[in-house]
């Protein structure tokens, strides 16, 4: 029997096109789910950025624990830049400090009183072993008492933009576990209170603004007074004497800060670098120590494998058939106008593509006729331009309170001087029986 293969030809193809879609799909399908965090609260921030990349229930006011101190780390550098003390300053230990650091149930490194700590001994025991009586030694000798020191850190939360947050101590410590030094001014059965998104912003800051902060948190272990105090971030490359901490391990991660309480339950403020691209993370009220880094490791994976910090406009871009404004007494008519810098966004796969440009320019700075009057200076900002996502993918924004997300300045590009007395006369006069022409013609044409 002979066959007529070109029939099966068709067949064939349809064949091998429906194995491919069999084969491809479970693959696709998997790098498109969303991540699916066990915790209360998260967020995972792309750092050059500020976008937000993942969140969930991220504006949940819960307490934080020691996760307080990133904010008391804030101030110490912030202390050290304003010449107020330095690394080498050293002081003792109060009553207060000593009675928590010799409570065992307590984060301590065994502090001794009549001794001179110096702000460097303290600032490594509380960055890395979160040491709750270093942290307050800290406090008193920047601010002469806790409770001074919490209208610093309260005040700077504000200045930073941190919302849905509340300081009521420098450690984390429920206020009620602290019996007669509950910090004055504050409620002797509140808990520090700070979300996810703030949490994300105030380690934010912590990097930019002191990066040598991460010098510090990334440290396994350190040798304090004789003893060995180990870093309770179990994401970091811990010795072989901890081995059973290398499952926890993650590939570029340097800080930021755990935190544990029985009402705040496990969280955790990290953050890693991964060729150049540098990612924050927060997970709050997971359910064991375990818990808090396994989910970040889920955050960081996400973030890392599926987004691409890319340029979508670059600085200078100019949008067509609106690159130059019209200008009023100048000796140019026109002046061009563009972003004065680039804009950039984490973006997954295909997502560029989504984002649109428009111009605002600043109704204040034209007259009626959208002119802008002479003269005007090169890089002078005459509006803005407004980047807008439009893809089907959820977006989160920016945690940068101070930056309008997608919003970049628009400027000119070039200076116009204003036109000498002469021309702009001439311009008068011109101007004035072109008027006259103008209104004669339109009699003439009212008569018939």
């Amino acid at each position: 029997m002979r066959y007529n293969l070109r029939k099966f030809v068709p067949l064939l193809l349809v064949t091998m096109v429906m194995l491919l879609t069999i084969a491809i799909q479970p693959h696709s399908v998997k790098a498109a789910e969303p991540v699916d965090i066990e915790a209360e609260s998260a967020i995972l921030v792309d750092y050059e950025t500020g976008n937000i990349i993942y969140a969930k229930n991220p504006d949940m006011a819960l307490p934080p624990a020691s996760m307080t101190k990133i904010m008391t780390e804030y101030l110490v550098h912030e202390a050290i830049e304003e010449g107020q003390i330095s690394w080498d300053t050293t002081t003792q230990i109060s009553d207060y400090a000593y009675s928590i650091s010799a409570d065992t149930s307590s984060s301590g490194v065994g502090l001794q009183q009549n001794k001179d700590y110096t702000v460097k001994q303290l600032y490594d025991a509380m960055a890395i072993n979160s040491d709750n009586a270093t942290s307050i030694a800290l406090a008193e000798l920047i601010a002469g008492s806790e409770g001074e020191f919490v209208k610093m850190m309260n005040a700077k939360a504000e200045e930073m933009g941190l919302t849905d947050t509340e300081f009521v101590n420098s450690t984390g410590l429920a206020n009620s576990s602290l019996g007669e030094n509950v910090p004055e001014g504050t409620d002797p059965n509140a808990n520090n209170l700070l979300s996810a998104r703030s949490s994300a912003l105030l380690a934010y800051r912590l990097i930019n603004d002191y990066p040598e902060a991460l010098d510090v948190t990334k440290i396994p272990s350190t040798e304090f007074e004789g003893e060995t105090i180990t870093n309770w971030n179990w994401m970091l490359k811990h010795g072989e004497e901890s081995s059973s901490l290398q499952q926890f391990y993650y590939e570029g991660m340097d800080g930021l800060k755990t935190g544990h309480t029985d009402l705040a339950k496990y969280a955790f403020t990290g953050t890693a670098e991964q060729d150049g691209n540098r990612l924050i993370s927060v997970v709050m009220k997971t359910e064991s120590m375990e818990a808090r880094f396994q989910e970040t490791a889920k955050l960081l994976d996400y973030g890392f494998e599926q987004f691409e910090n890319q340029e979508i406009f670059p600085a200078g871009y100019q949008l067509e058939g609106e690159s130059s404004i019209p200008v009023l007494k100048g000796k140019e008519d026109t002046v061009q106008v563009a972003t004065d810098q680039a804009f950039n966004a984490s973006v997954k796969g295909e997502q560029a593509e989504n984002y649109t440009i428009e111009y605002h320019f600043n109704e204040d700075l034209m007259n009626e006729s959208g002119e802008l009057t002479a003269p005007i200076e090169k890089g002078e900002k005459v509006g803005t331009a407004k980047v807008t996502y439009n893809g089907d993918d959820e977006n989160y924004g920016s945690i940068l309170p101070d930056e309008s997300p997608g919003s970049i300045n628009l400027v000119a590009q070039d200076a116009v001087e204003k036109n000498n007395w002469f021309m702009l006369t001439l311009g008068a006069i011109g101007s004035f029986f072109t008027d006259i022409f103008s209104t004669v013609v339109d009699t003439v044409k009212g008569w018939f």
